[in-house]
């Protein structure tokens, strides 16, 4: 009996550690995220503290890939009012982003002149995903989670995960764009 007592205890608190251990899952931010940069070295999230992130899984080949430009439109309209649009480049969805990562930061500069951050290639999906993608997919339930490439994410300035978008919504479609304004922590710009 006095065995059973010790075991139903640690079970007990094997269990009641488990859930304190899921909280502590809950209570992440982007912030506490590290990518490496396309360019090489660390680009931690904790690094747009203050500003409004808009995360974007990219890929060179794809359909959507014309998505680039919109992108860029936004990061060239919103940066000074506190935007930062992070391309994270995925060869996860139809093998379409292939590259190398110099070949994809070529390939985006020739091709979009895109100047906004970028993160090194990185998978998005399933039990090798990055953190950050593990945690916006365990914010997000089954249907927010990235499906393909273009998935768009809104982080507000203190790091929570705001909003999501799928493939489909264009970049600077009027949803996403009152998204974004409403986050803003300086005043955007007049279109």
């Amino acid at each position: 009996m006095k065995y059973l007592w010790s075991l139903l205890c640690s079970v007990s608190l094997f269990g009641s550690a488990l859930a304190n251990g899921q909280n502590q899952t809950d209570k992440k931010t982007a912030h506490d995220f590290v990518f490496e940069s396309i360019d090489g070295g660390e680009l931690p999230l904790s690094s747009f503290r203050g500003q409004t992130v808009l995360v974007v899984n990219t890929a060179s080949f794809c359909g959507f890939t014309g998505q680039y430009e919109a992108l860029q439109s936004l990061w060239d309209q919103y940066r000074e009012a506190g935007l930062v649009v992070l391309g994270v480049p995925s060869n996860d969805f139809g093998k379409q982003e292939p590259g190398s990562n110099e070949e994809i930061r070529q390939f985006c500069t020739y091709n979009y002149n895109i100047n906004f951050p970028m993160t090194q290639k990185v998978s998005v999906r399933g039990e090798q995903a990055h953190p950050f993608y593990q945690w916006v997919s365990s914010q997000v339930g089954v249907q927010g989670q990235v499906r393909w490439n273009f998935y768009k994410y809104l982080i507000a300035p203190d790091g929570q995960l705001v909003d999501w978008f799928s493939s489909m919504t264009p970049p600077l479609s009027p949803k996403i764009v009152r998204a974004l304004e409403a986050q803003l922590p300086h005043t955007a710009p007049a279109h």
